[in-house]
């Protein structure tokens, strides 16, 4: 008898103990649950900083008669062999670029004055409004522009790229013509007229030469003469043109 007493006991106690073990675990707070850092990915290395550009030309925003061509500096003006003050390369003989005029009924004003402090370095040949323009010699149109002084005007280069042609005051341009187009000698670019700030009671074209810089910028260069590059050509200019505008 006393040995079952001893066991039911023995239960009542090992019950007990259980019982106030649970509840303790129970009323225990959780351990913390350690997340372990995020594992990121390294940064993409930056790119290396792009060329940057080359700056646009500084294309003067009011060119006009008077300021074109744009003298370079001294020192970007190239040493060449000239005759009669024009470069080697251009001593080609022009046609005379306006239709039906002799030889004889131009004249050389390239060094008249013009104001106090230039002179004129161009050509003004005489011709009434609507007479057709022919391109002086072969090359590519570089730029048409309309300038407050020249009206509407045309720079044309040679195929070397060494000279270019100006025409000015034109009434309007050849149908279609425009910038990149290359032209024949005697193709149509245009007639003569009294745009910008020319006479209205002297039409004419102001038919300019000048050797480009190296950079090859249609508004600035040497002016050049070109009075002597048109000789005898009374029947090239008078012709009519054998190539249509391109």
């Amino acid at each position: 008898m006393k040995w079952i007493l001893t066991f039911i006991g023995g239960t009542l106690l090992g019950v007990i103990a259980l019982f106030i073990y649970l509840r303790k675990v129970g009323t225990e707070a959780p351990p913390p649950v350690v997340v372990p850092p995020a594992v990121t990915a390294p940064a993409a290395p930056l790119p290396p900083p792009a060329a940057a550009l080359p700056a646009a030309p500084e294309v003067p925003t009011d060119l006009n008669e008077a300021d074109l061509p744009i003298r370079p500096a001294a020192s970007a003006v190239p040493a060449i062999a000239s005759v009669d003050g024009v470069g080697a390369s251009a001593a080609v003989k022009l046609m005379i670029p306006v239709d039906g005029i002799k030889p004889s009924d131009i004249s050389d004003n390239y060094n008249q004055p013009r104001g106090t402090d230039r002179t004129h370095e161009a050509l003004d040949i005489m011709a009434p409004k609507g007479t057709k323009v022919f391109a002086t010699a072969d090359g590519k149109v570089a730029k048409l522009f309309n300038s407050k002084q020249g009206g509407l005007t045309v720079y044309q280069f040679d195929p070397t790229e060494t000279y270019a042609y100006y025409y000015a005051h034109l009434d309007r341009y050849a149908d279609g013509i425009k910038e990149g187009d290359v032209l024949k000698r005697g193709d149509l670019v245009g007639y003569v007229g009294v745009t910008g700030n020319s006479d209205p009671n002297g039409p004419h074209l102001h038919f300019a030469v000048f050797e480009l810089t190296p950079e090859k910028q249609w508004w600035k260069g040497t002016p050049v003469n070109p009075y002597p590059l048109m000789g005898d050509q009374a029947s090239a200019a008078t012709a009519t043109p054998a190539t249509a505008v391109r």
